[in-house]
């Protein structure tokens, strides 16, 4: 190879490089991913020239714009509000649509099991026994008794609050305790036996109707989230069964990552939930209006995973990256600044 040759060649690309390391104001997002590329192209290029012994202060001029350049790319800046709409347009969205079948899968058994118990303890006196109920059920199952005044007996405030924590705390158990497996199968166990159990009792009293009637209105986001937070923690899990062809920590750090943004992500999802059980299942309003309600908002959840979420995983898997938020590759995101920084 012709040193003198190749450094002609490229030496205007490393100026430009050092002239967007050493810029003072602000970079475009055209001009970080320009910054990006160009830094990488130099990193390779510093490694010819070292293998071929070219001229030490060529090799320590050119480490020492890598120097600046690496600087400036981890010093870079995120706009905070477009981060975080590039985290509900693609991170989250993705994150969940890529665990569908997980958390479908939890769904399925969840309800088809919660409806058999409930069957069961409605037309069996034998199986309340055996489930250790009272055979005095209507304090709880009357209209106005205490599955209903739950409801409504705190402030809508404060009760919104309480089963925002309460769910969000249970969906956390659920992703992260998904390495283990068995305590998100004992979670989710017990939160169907409860349902069940509850639904089988109105069942027996003949006020099926009612108790949906309270429970959909924030029942359906609710559960979703819950069935999204155990199949994804069950996923977890398993990857650490069956890591794929990925070595076992590179798997699990991935997906990992991966469940971090689900828990994120769920914490607004839980937070719309906790609104509806607040303020429109106890309001006044009529009950087919209340369960539109929560219709609306499972159906806009669903819609916004299956149809945003499966064009953000076809947009990430082809490699487009969000251009206008400074400091991101345009190939990888936010990592694979990061990356090239400690290559």
């Amino acid at each position: 190879m012709d040193l003198d040759a190749y450094t002609f060649v490229h030496k205007p690309s490393w100026d430009r490089l050092d002239q967007l390391a050493s810029r003072g104001k602000r970079l475009s997002g055209a001009e970080a991913d320009e910054l990006v590329r160009r830094y990488r192209l130099a990193s390779q290029q510093l490694a010819r020239l070292q293998t071929r012994e070219a001229d030490p202060e060529l090799i320590a001029g050119l480490s020492a714009v890598l120097t600046r350049a690496r600087g400036r790319i981890l010093s870079a800046r995120i706009d905070t509000l477009r981060e975080i709409g590039y985290f509900f347009s693609h991170r989250f969205p993705a994150a969940v649509y890529r665990a569908w079948p997980w958390w479908l899968s939890v769904a399925t058994v969840f309800l088809l099991g919660s409806a058999a118990l409930a069957a069961w303890v409605a037309n069996s006196a034998a199986a309340r026994r055996h489930l250790g109920l009272d055979t005095d059920t209507d304090a709880l199952t009357r209209p106005g008794g205490e599955f209903e005044t739950y409801y409504y007996e705190h402030s809508h405030d404060a009760f919104a609050a309480k089963v925002w924590t309460n769910n969000a705390w249970v969906s956390a158990m659920a992703l992260f305790l998904g390495v283990l497996m068995l305590p998100v199968v004992y979670l989710l166990f017990m939160n169907a036996l409860n349902l069940g159990v509850s639904a089988g009792l109105m069942a027996e009293a003949g006020r099926l109707g009612p108790f949906f009637g309270w429970l959909l209105p924030h029942g359906m986001l609710e559960l979703t989230a819950i069935f999204v937070a155990g199949g994804a923690g069950l996923k977890l899990g398993w990857t650490l069964i069956d890591p794929g062809r990925e070595s076992r920590p590179k798997a699990l750090a991935r997906q990992g990552r991966a469940t971090a943004v689900i828990a994120l992500g769920l914490v607004g999802v839980l937070l719309v939930s906790g609104f509806l059980e607040g303020f429109v299942t106890p309001s006044g309003l009529p009950t087919a209006l209340r369960v539109g309600i929560g219709a609306l908002a499972e159906l806009g959840f669903l819609a916004y995973v299956f149809g945003r979420g499966r064009v953000a995983v076809r947009e990430l898997e082809a490699g487009i990256g969000p251009e206008h938020i400074t400091g991101y590759s345009i190939e990888k995101g936010p990592e694979a600044v990061v990356g090239v920084a400690t290559s």
